[in-house]
C-alpha cells in the first residue's frame, strides 16, 4: 500500500504543482484528488449501463446470432471446410443452449464477489488517503531528511529525487494521452460503423490501451467480437483494417514521440520491465513497471555521475601537499639581519 500511495502521490503532484501557482496548495490538493475520484465513478456510468443492455439482448439475440453465422458459414465453402474439420457451428449452437444458465451462475458470483469488493474499497481509500499525506507533507519530509546527509550529497540526491518524480510523471501523462486518442479514434470509427454504446466501447479501448505491449490487441479484439453480433462481415473487417492501421500508427508515431521522450527508456528495456512487472504484480505491475524502470535508470545514473565527480575531486586533492607556501614566494629560513645604521 505504502509504494502505491507513494506512486500515486509522485504522479498527482505535477498536476498539484501546476495548480499551486493559481489557488492555495490545499485547494489544488482538492482538485485534483476530487478529479482522480470522480473519473472513476464517471468511467463506470457510462460502462455500467450499456454492459447491462447488451447482455440482456445477447442472451435474447444469441440464437439468432448463431443462426445467422450458420447461414454465412454454409454460403462460403472455405468456411464450410473449416467448419467440417472443426465443428464449430455445432459449438456455438451448445453455447447458446448454456447461455442463460451460465449468466446466472456469473450473478451468483458477483455477489460472492461483494465482500471482496469492500476490502478493495477500504485498501483504495487507505492509499488515496496516504497519497494525500505525501503530497501535502512529502517536501518537508525530503528536505528534512536530506538535511541529515553532507551539503555535497544532499543536492545530487534532490536532483536525482526531482528528475525520477518528473520520468513517473511523464510517463503515466502520456499513457493517458496516448489512451485518450486511442479511444477518440475507436468512438469515431464505431460511430460511423453504428455499433451500439460506441462510447463505451471506446472507454474500453482506451482503457485496455494502457496496458503495455498488448492492451491495445485486447481492446481491438473485444470490439472485434461485439462486431460478430451487430453488422458481421463488414462492420468486422473495417473494424480489423482499422485495428491494424491505428496499431501501428501508434506504435511507430504516437508513442515514440510521448512514451520515449518521457521516459527515455531502451525498448528492449521497456518490454522486459513491462514483462517482469506484469509477472509480479499482473496488470497493475505492467502499469506501473515501466516509470519505475526509468526512476531507476535515472537514480542509477546520478549514482555513478556522483561518484565519479567524488572520485575526480579525491585524485585532485592528492597532488603533494608540502604545506602552505610562504608569503611572496620567498623560502622560509632563518631572516637575514638587518643592516646596521649609517
Amino acid at each position: 500500500w505504502l509504494a502505491f500511495a507513494t506512486f500515486i502521490a509522485v504522479v498527482v503532484s505535477a498536476p498539484v504543482n501546476v495548480l499551486s501557482k493559481r489557488m492555495p496548495r490545499g485547494l489544488a490538493i482538492l482538485a485534483v484528488y476530487s478529479g482522480l475520484i470522480l473519473v472513476p465513478i464517471l468511467i463506470g456510468a457510462i460502462l455500467i449501463p450499456p454492459a447491462v443492455r447488451a447482455t440482456s439482448s445477447l442472451v435474447s439475440e444469441f440464437p439468432a446470432y448463431v443462426q445467422d453465422v450458420n447461414g454465412f458459414v454454409q454460403d462460403n465453402e472455405k468456411l464450410q471446410d473449416l467448419n467440417d474439420n472443426f465443428d464449430l457451428t455445432a459449438k456455438l449452437d451448445d453455447l447458446a443452449n448454456t447461455l442463460a444458465s451460465d449468466l446466472g451462475d456469473a450473478a451468483t458470483a458477483l455477489a460472492d464477489l461483494g465482500a471482496g469488493l469492500v476490502s478493495s474499497l477500504f485498501a483504495i481509500f487507505t492509499v488515496v488517503v496516504l497519497s494525500i499525506f505525501m503530497v501535502s507533507r512529502g517536501r518537508g519530509w525530503v528536505d528534512a531528511a536530506l538535511r541529515l546527509r553532507p551539503p555535497d550529497q544532499r543536492e545530487a540526491l534532490r536532483r536525482a529525487l526531482d528528475r525520477m518524480a518528473i520520468a513517473v510523471s511523464s510517463y503515466v501523462g502520456g499513457a493517458l494521452v496516448q489512451a485518450t486518442l486511442a479511444g477518440i479514434a475507436a468512438f469515431i470509427v464505431l460511430s460511423i460503423l453504428g455499433i451500439p454504446a460506441p462510447l463505451a466501447l471506446a472507454v474500453i479501448v482506451a482503457l485496455l490501451d494502457l496496458i503495455p505491449l498488448i492492451g491495445a490487441t485486447i481492446g481491438a479484439f473485444i470490439v472485434g467480437l461485439i462486431t460478430l453480433f451487430t453488422d458481421f462481415p463488414t462492420a468486422t473487417i473495417i473494424w480489423l483494417v482499422f485495428s491494424i492501421a491505428y496499431q501501428q500508427f501508434e506504435n511507430y508515431v504516437v508513442q515514440p514521440r510521448i512514451q520515449s521522450r518521457a521516459v527515455a527508456l531502451d525498448p528492449f528495456i521497456i518490454v522486459v520491465a513491462a514483462l517482469f512487472g506484469a509477472f509480479l504484480l499482473g496488470i497493475v505491475g505492467a502499469l506501473v513497471a515501466i516509470p519505475m524502470a526509468a526512476a531507476l535508470q535515472i537514480a542509477v545514473r546520478e549514482y555513478l555521475a556522483y561518484r565519479r565527480a567524488f572520485l575526480s575531486g579525491e585524485t585532485g586533492s592528492e597532488g603533494g601537499d608540502d604545506g602552505p607556501e610562504p608569503p611572496g614566494g620567498e623560502e622560509a629560513g632563518p631572516s637575514a639581519p638587518e643592516p646596521a645604521p649609517g
